[in-house]
């Protein structure tokens, strides 16, 4: 799988642009501040319906314009197809596969699978647990597609549970007698326990399978300075480990019930796979805290290179995009790193200074300007 050609309208910094990327290494050098990375972030957009960098979809759009279009052409198998993504912030995006309307936005992915490192993946081994589950989220559905569905499914439900139990708590707050209308808070439950057994399964059957490719990675991102692993940690206690969806619903119910009193105090759903946490552990201590920055660096990029690995274990060949990232290496994780993705279908690398890009990754090159893009070489 490659890009062939990507088209930005009123996406970030572009008002227009469009360019063809070749098979192997592509990369794209500039002044930091130029547009590099917003180009990256496009094609990470196509493949997730996400941005790496931002929460919302209001910065995507050009400053002045009301709505931002990306075009990207994806060759698969010999095969080229045509995605088209309308970003319009506040409603619902538009989109088109192979110039003809999708019926929701999400039909979309798996036309082009993508795995992305980038700075801000440090967040992955510093930050919130929930940084860590959204890693797996769009892993998840970047293998199996349905599993937007599914992630879209329960974070709905707890939307709705969270705003009843919000609504109980300040009837609470302000004395009210009946302390907010729970009637319907079994069916959100059912509901939750249901959804929330199909994420938990498909997280606990990922995490399994990407054991092995995160401990691979790390040792050779590390050349063998400690050993990495990673641990799914359920906000529910399960008898014994399972993925089964009728056992991991039953414990999820069995939760909720025994949790009724304290949510209700709280406002909350203190239950289900939006509490739960990947662990990151180097040797036997946590990497949240103890990892050294050298260390986090390359738990993060292995993170991303398990991913790439899994997938390609499953006979899918993303893309793999670096943004950013050779600035931050020294001279020996430079070069394993260019050695581990040499054989990718397609890279992408972006970097300020050319020098920084191992000779072997040097491809085909562009020349990032404001609001420009050509090839140089």
């Amino acid at each position: 799988m490659y890009v062939h050609r990507l088209e930005l309208v009123d996406f970030r910094s572009y008002e227009r642009v469009a360019v063809d990327l070749q098979p192997g290494a592509n990369v794209l050098i500039g002044a930091n501040g130029v547009g590099k990375t917003n180009l990256v972030e496009a094609l990470g957009y196509v493949a997730t319906l996400d941005s790496h960098r931002v929460a919302t979809d209001a910065p995507l759009v050009r400053m002045g314009a009301t709505s931002a279009v990306i075009r990207c052409a994806v060759v698969h198998d010999g095969r080229e197809l045509l995605v088209e993504l309308e970003i319009v912030p506040g409603k619902a995006n538009r989109a088109r596969l192979g110039r003809s309307p999708a019926r929701r936005a999400r039909d979309v992915l798996g036309a082009l699978r993508l795995v992305l490192f980038a700075p801000e993946d440090l967040e992955l081994v510093r930050g919130d647990p929930a940084e860590r589950r959204r890693y797996l989220d769009d892993l998840l559905v970047n293998r199996q597609p349905r599993f937007a569905g599914v992630r879209a499914d329960y974070e709905r439900v707890v939307k709705q549970r969270n705003a009843l139990l919000r609504t109980a708590y300040l009837a609470r707050k302000t004395g009210g007698s009946r302390g907010g209308d729970l009637g319907t808070l079994a069916v959100w439950d059912t509901h939750l326990a249901q959804h929330g057994a199909e994420l938990l399964a498909g997280r606990l059957e990922l995490v399994a399978a990407l054991t092995p490719h995160v401990a691979k990675a790390y040792d050779a991102v590390a050349a063998g300075r400690g050993a990495a692993s990673i641990t799914y940690r359920p906000s529910v206690e399960l008898a014994e480990p399972t993925t089964d969806r009728a056992a991991l619903a039953e414990a999820l119910t069995a939760a909720l019930a025994a949790s009724r009193s304290n949510e209700i105090e709280r406002g909350t759903t203190l239950v289900g796979p939006h509490r739960d946490e990947l662990a990151l552990s180097l040797g036997p201590l946590p990497a949240k805290g103890y990892a050294s920055h050298g260390e986090s660096w390359s738990f993060a990029l292995a993170l991303r290179l398990a991913g790439y690995d899994l997938l390609r274990a499953d006979g899918i060949e993303p893309v793999l995009v670096l943004d950013d990232v050779f600035a931050e290496l020294d001279t020996g994780r430079r070069e394993r790193l260019a050695e581990l993705v040499g054989g990718a279908s397609q890279l992408l690398v972006t970097c300020a200074v050319d020098d920084d890009v191992p000779a072997a990754l040097r491809g085909t090159r562009y020349q990032v300007g404001e609001g420009t893009v050509r090839r140089v070489g």
